[in-house]
C-alpha cells in the first residue's frame, strides 16, 4: 500500500486510515465530520491530492511547456524537490 507525503501527519492527528486507489488514505478524524466541515468553512482546509495521478513529461522544452499549464515556477525547482 502506498503512502502520501502527508501520511504521518494524518496518523498524528488520529485519522482512521483506509485503502483507496492503492494508497492508505484518511477517511475521518476523531473530532468528527461536522467539526471537520466547520473548520474548513471557518479556518482553512488542506486536501492531499498526491494520490490522484502522476505524469512524466519529457523533452527539450518540457519545463517551459509545464510553466504554461501550472501556477508554479517549474524552471526554478531544484531536482528532486
Amino acid at each position: 500500500m502506498k503512502r502520501t507525503p502527508l501520511h504521518d501527519l494524518h496518523l498524528e492527528l488520529g485519522a482512521k486510515m483506509v485503502p483507496f486507489a492503492g494508497y492508505e488514505m484518511p477517511v475521518h478524524y476523531p473530532s468528527g465530520i461536522i467539526a471537520e466541515h466547520l473548520n474548513v468553512r471557518t479556518q482553512a482546509g488542506l486536501f492531499d491530492v498526491s494520490h490522484m495521478g502522476q505524469i512524466t513529461v519529457t523533452g527539450e522544452n518540457a519545463p517551459e511547456w509545464l510553466e504554461t499549464l501550472l501556477p508554479t515556477d517549474i524552471i526554478g525547482l531544484k531536482e528532486g524537490a
